[in-house]
């Protein structure tokens, strides 16, 4: 029994000597992890030991690696970047491990606009992507710049944050606001039930990413010929618990300020971002003042189903300087629109505040079928005094859009069916008065406007042999508004838009396995607005039809020399009948009517080439790019009077514009951004007998960005737009009357900024 017992404790003494020998024998690795090219911390890169011991990086870079002896080497792996292997790594040391930046693969940029989440190499269709890098480019006071780098795009300002967006030729029926193109936020309805947008009512450094499909994308999205821009919200890095705060400030009284939270997990994340953006004006009358509030969230209930929720206040004022004429130009173009109902004297501006909530829901019932459901409301009040009237309206709006998507493999060929539809309904209160030198006089109108707009869609996409990918849609499309008319000269007014069907058939050849062509046709419909219905005045338009056109295109696109060269062709020829056209009457109020049909052929490029890409190096990264459109638009169809305008240049549409860049950057963090764009000149009257000027304007962005440390990130950053100091007009006025056609840009004028960021 002794001698058990001996033996057990023997054998206790000799696990106690090991154990510790088992513990001293753990080996522990650390350090930090960046992009090569912007010094910048890379969270979520996999760390594989030799042993087969993982491990992951933090949002802020940091990692550690325990393994229970002496490895051989460790790999880091990262979407997007080259694989890095340190061999026979040393313990108790910080390693700082610089991963290189991959050129930028199509087969990687994922298009979400066609249902199916295909890469853009795989997408039959004109789409272009518009990343958050490039909307950090400028000065994020605007989006104008950053949109106006992608082909066959053009955004203009009339004024501070009064955008106007046209998609290969779409303003000639949008004197003001946008019109004509389809717009999500998140996947929800941000277009309203009218046909209007108030993009304004975003700041730039809401958006994460920006999706744009061109021509008639009817067969998904509904009513419109002039495109669908897909927006969506930043989100934090997995993992991550951030706190970013920032301000610019620049020329003409720009005060633009930042304040960005998020945490995220695997399974959630959660972002509120608040902006506050004001600016003095370079005209006389331009002033603009804005706050925007966003939550926005994201919840993975279970591996099936994902819920996301968004919730923005936008409160937003900014004045209207007006157009000036030839002379006035040329004379001060930092004068607003004079005399009696000058912008001035009358306080022309527009106050918009708005609350916007919306809920979406991505459900998958198994592999092969899935759901996205997305459920919106909103309010918003607008107090518009204008040269020659007062609006006052308020706004409430509800609506929905459903999908259900089936995948199914049919001996060699994969299939993916979509069907889906969405509706809107908006109610809105609209009242006209006299304006008495910016406040409200004498009551000329009060309506009731009720707009619903709806449509249900299909479509199914094969995955054929030999590298075809075949696409069919179909949508049934329908809208009606309803205006009543209260007090002095009552009536009831109700316009029904008979449902059209807009069909889409798409297909494309993988040529090898970087390029790919595709060709697709297309038809679109477009009923009026309601404001081109009901004008600002509160004369009604009965007689507007809704536009019809079919659009053919055929492009190529994909990526050479190792995948540094990536380029993307698309010519298309796009036939347009009932066309809507705007006039400026005596009192400056935009009328519309329909002229017969244009015919729109035109050819849009882009391609970029990374020209070095060596983290080790000073220069880490030299890159350059550019985009280019040519447009031949006519009308077809057009008399004005007396007067035949068929064989007209289309109006307000640049013949050829380029867009060209250069992005620099070192290993210490010191980047350089350079961006100059080129339009030809412009036709602002149909008659085409006046012209804005063309014009060249540069722009070059400094900065540095660093590492501060453990938890602090660092941005400095200097900048100067229209380097070359140029005179021209952006967001002419056409057709108005009394020749003030010119909506003067600033001159050469400076801003610079800092960014802090901590990340826990």
């Amino acid at each position: 029994m002794n001698r058990y017992i001996l033996k057990t404790r023997l054998l206790f003494c000799l696990l106690i000597l090991l154990v510790p020998q088992g513990l001293w024998a753990q080996e522990l690795y650390t350090g930090y992890i960046k992009d090569a090219a912007t010094q910048q911390p890379l969270g979520g890169v996999t760390i594989q030991a030799s042993s087969g011991h993982k491990s992951m990086s933090q949002p802020n870079g940091r990692f550690t690696l325990e393994t229970p002896a002496v490895i051989e080497r460790i790999a880091f792996t990262f979407l997007g970047y080259k694989s890095q292997d340190i061999v026979n790594p040393r313990t108790g040391q910080e390693l700082q491990v610089l991963l290189q930046p991959t050129a930028a693969s199509l087969q990687e940029v994922v298009v979400t606009g066609y249902e199916t989440g295909r890469p853009l190499l795989q997408t039959a269709g004109a789409v272009s992507l518009i990343d958050r890098e490039v909307i950090a480019r400028f000065d994020e006071s605007s989006l104008t710049r950053a949109v106006n780098t992608v082909p066959g795009v053009r955004m203009e300002e009339r004024a501070p944050a009064s955008y106007r967006l046209s998609i290969r030729g779409s303003t000639l029926r949008s004197p003001y606001g946008i019109r004509n193109v389809k717009i999500y936020f998140n996947g929800i309805p941000f277009t309203e039930a009218n046909g209007t947008t108030a993009l304004n009512l975003l700041d730039a450094g809401n958006i994460g990413s920006i999706e744009i499909l061109k021509g008639p994308t009817a067969s998904l999205y509904g009513a419109g010929t002039g495109g669908t821009v897909l927006l969506e919200p930043q989100r934090p890095v997995p993992g991550s618990h951030t706190l970013e705060v920032g301000t610019t400030i620049g020329d003409y009284g720009l005060r633009r300020y930042a304040a960005t939270a998020g945490v995220a997990t695997e399974n959630s994340s959660i972002l509120v971002q608040y902006t506050k953006q004001k600016y003095g004006g370079y005209r006389e009358q331009a002033a603009m003042d804005r706050d925007v509030l966003l939550l926005s969230s994201e919840f993975k209930l279970s591996a099936r189903q994902t819920l996301a929720a968004n919730l923005m206040y936008s409160n937003l004022y900014y004045e209207l300087p007006g157009g000036l004429t030839q002379e006035q130009y040329n004379q001060d173009p930092r004068q607003a629109r004079g005399g009696q109902f000058g912008s001035v004297a009358q306080q022309a501006s527009l106050d918009l505040e708005g609350i916007n909530i919306g809920l979406k829901q991505e459900y998958d019932f198994n592999d092969s079928f899935r759901n996205t459901t997305a459920l919106y409301g909103l309010h918003k009040f607008k107090d518009n005094p204008f040269n020659t009237d007062y609006e006052r309206n308020t706004n409430q709006e509800f609506g929905g859009r459903t999908s259900f998507a089936y995948t199914q493999q049919l001996g060699s060929i994969l299939a993916t069916y979509t069907l889906g539809g969405e509706f809107q309904r908006g109610f809105e209160a609209a009242r006209t008065y006299d304006n008495n030198g910016g406040t409200p006089g004498n009551l000329r109108t009060d309506d009731e406007v009720v707009a619903k707009a709806g449509f249900v869609f299909a479509q199914a996409e094969l995955e054929l042999p030999a590298g075809i990918i075949a696409t069919a849609a179909l949508s049934l499309n329908d809208a009606r508004y309803e205006i009543t008319r209260l007090g002095s000269g009552a009536y009831k007014y109700e316009k029904d838009f008979d449902g059209v069907l807009s069909p889409r058939v798409a297909i494309l050849k993988q040529l090898t396995d970087k390029i790919t062509a595709h060709a697709s046709v297309s038809s679109g419909f477009s009923p009026p607005t309601e404001e081109e219905i009901l004008t600002s005045d509160g004369q009604l338009n009965e007689d507007l039809e809704a536009e019809k056109g079919t659009n053919y295109e055929a492009g190529i696109r994909g990526s050479l020399a190792d995948s540094r060269f990536n380029f993307d062709v698309v010519g298309f020829y796009f036939n347009l009948k009932e066309t809507i056209v705007s006039q400026q009457d005596v009192s400056s109020v935009a009328v519309f009517r329909n002229v017969g049909s244009t015919r729109q052929k035109g050819v849009e490029t882009s391609m970029a080439y990374t020209l070095l890409n060596q983290p080790t190096q000073t220069l880490s990264l030299l890159k350059v790019w550019a985009s280019y459109t040519y447009s031949h638009f006519r009308f077809r169809e057009y008399q004005k009077g007396e007067t035949d305008l068929s064989g007209k240049k289309l109006t307000g549409v640049a013949p050829h514009a380029v867009t060209a860049g250069l992005d620099f950057n070192t290993r210490v963090g010191l980047y350089l951004n350079l961006t100059g764009n080129y339009a030809d000149r412009i036709p602002l009257n149909d008659e085409n007998t006046v012209y804005a000027t063309s014009y060249v304007v540069a722009a070059a962005k400094l900065g540095l960005r660093k590492q501060l440390g453990a938890h602090f990130g660092l941005d400095v950053f200097g900048g100067v737009d229209n380097l070359t100091d140029e005179k021209y007009s952006l967001g002419n006025d056409l057709n108005a009357f009394g020749g003030r056609f010119f909506q003067p840009a600033p001159d050469r004028n400076y801003y610079g900024g800092i960014s802090l960021k901590y990340t826990l």
